[in-house]
């Protein structure tokens, strides 16, 4: 196998090892390939409950003839440049679901060469007033998405290093509520409302696990 890449009869496994409800370890196991493998090969491919073996693999060819070696483009940093970034980068953030300010916030911490700032610094940056400031940090505080470093009698509002771990893990909490709320209404109410409630149950439940699976094996392998 060039490169050690997986096969489409592989490939073929994985979707009916999925489809018989077996375990990444147990696919893995009778693959002869490292449980991460089939996990990155999942989770880039639809999920466990997308993954589609003939699909995967042409999507696996289509992005090897994508890469073409060379260096990457550059790009001029000037303070219009950053301002059109953080505004793309903001908005995008808002789109999948972040507040609008909180977006903002985010998007001003990412863009500090030192990955933070104080609230008086916000303030002036987004020409917003130091309540917006105060409610946005509060709110990405809570779900532990930025830190706070003490620098003199101020403190400094900065993006953690394991962000995108600790957003996933946002992601999951919601997920959780999800399955737990229709869990619930599936056992109260019967016929077709109550197998609908049943069915997204199972599947958040489902899409919990396998994304905390990723999640944590990421976690664990990814360099410091």
């Amino acid at each position: 196998m060039p490169g050690n890449r997986l096969t489409h009869d592989e490939r073929g496994q994985i979707a009916s090892g999925l489809a018989a409800g077996l375990t990444y370890a147990e696919i893995a196991r009778r693959l002869e390939r490292p449980k991460s493998t089939v996990i990155r090969e999942v989770a880039r491919n639809g999920g466990a409950h997308g993954y589609r073996a003939g699909q995967a693999h042409q999507a696996t060819r289509w992005r090897a003839r994508r890469r073409k070696p060379g260096p990457p483009p550059v790009t001029t940093r000037t303070p219009e440049t950053l301002g059109d970034f953080e505004t793309e980068f903001a908005e995008m953030m808002a789109a999948t679901g972040v507040p609008a300010m909180m977006a903002r916030v985010l998007a001003c911490l990412f863009t500090a060469d030192t990955g933070g700032s104080t609230a008086a610094e916000l303030v002036a940056r987004l020409e917003v007033s130091p309540a917006s400031v105060s409610k946005a940090v509060g709110w990405l505080g809570q779900r532990g998405l930025i830190g706070r470093e003490r620098e003199g009698r101020r403190q400094r509002y900065v993006i953690e290093d394991d962000f995108g771990y600790r957003a996933w893990q946002a992601s999951l909490e919601a997920m959780t509520q999800w399955a737990e709320v229709t869990r619930r209404g599936a056992g109260l109410i019967d016929g077709p409302a109550g197998a609908r409630l049943d069915a997204t149950s199972r599947f958040f439940r489902q899409l919990h696990r396998d994304m905390s699976e990723a999640a944590e094996h990421w976690r664990r392998t990814s360099p410091r």
